[in-house]
């Protein structure tokens, strides 16, 4: 009887490159045009990127509407060979995709991804389902469990959330979030942003500032009105970064973790 192997398919490059096949049947378009279509796609993850890319066997792209970059993005996207400048309907879209130096991607083209970047391929679908911001990571889970637990929420000494129906949400390589129903939280203590967020594995989230006059920084709070289905226990909860508020959970106050977050909010 054979069994299932276990271990992870990842290979990795001298470059220090990660990859692996993946068998999703992968679409990338540039407004109406579809520029990949591929199912042979592999999974890529550069050494100072926490997310994984889509590259390409070239006979699955349209290698008719690349030209040669004519300003190439030296010293990004770990050493890569060549740039291509995307034109689609007269419209240019500079340094939109690359090959990687590696032997074992020989072959294969990269695109970057508007949303992410601001610039590349406008809509990205993995089999029916369009995908936002970058490909979910095969290797990174994201659970939403509904909780009894008890936790407090205070930003500048000030109490904003108390709840014993919180769900926590689990996320891999992240600290839990704690997501908590509007009753329980003093939303008049809070004003609504116009920042809006696209998250792969959980949907597009809207925020909120601390009205008060703490030096605290903005847009600390968020939700998702209408999260993807996997975490749709969280549909309209609340939830506050730790890094940059004061987490009580059953009697026992959390540290303020240091994340990738914690830059971006000491500069928002």
């Amino acid at each position: 009887m054979s069994a299932f192997p276990t271990a992870r398919s990842v290979r990795t490059t001298p470059e220090g490159l990660l990859w692996e096949p993946s068998e999703r049947w992968v679409r990338g378009r540039k407004g109406d045009v579809t520029v990949v279509d591929s199912r042979r796609p592999v999974l890529v993850w550069e050494p100072d990127l926490p997310v994984p890319m889509y590259a390409f066997p070239r006979e699955e792209v349209r290698e008719d509407l690349l030209r040669p970059a004519r300003n190439p993005r030296t010293g990004t996207h770990t050493g890569s060979r060549i740039f291509y400048d995307l034109e689609v309907a007269g419209e240019v879209v500079a340094n939109a995709a690359w090959t990687f130096p590696a032997d074992d991607l020989a072959g294969h083209i990269a695109f970057e991804w508007f949303q992410r970047v601001g610039r590349g391929l406008d809509h990205w679908y993995e089999e029916e389902e369009e995908i936002f911001i970058h490909p979910r990571d095969p290797h990174k889970r994201v659970d939403a469990l509904p909780s009894s637990r008890h936790v407090r929420v205070e930003i500048d000494g000030a109490v904003v959330a108390d709840s014993r129906r919180p769900v926590l949400l689990f996320e891999t390589g992240l600290p839990v979030r704690y997501y908590l129903p509007r009753e329980d939280v003093r939303l008049e203590l809070l004003v609504p942003t116009d920042l809006s967020t696209g998250c792969p594995y959980k949907g597009t989230a809207e925020y909120w500032s601390w009205r008060g006059d703490a030096d605290v920084p903005a847009n600390l709070v968020w939700s998702y009105p209408d999260p993807l289905p996997a975490v749709a226990a969280v549909t309209g909860l609340i939830a506050f970064y730790n890094e940059a508020v004061d987490i009580t959970v059953d009697d026992r106050r959390l540290e303020r973790p240091v994340t990738p977050f914690s830059r971006t909010l000491s500069t928002s």
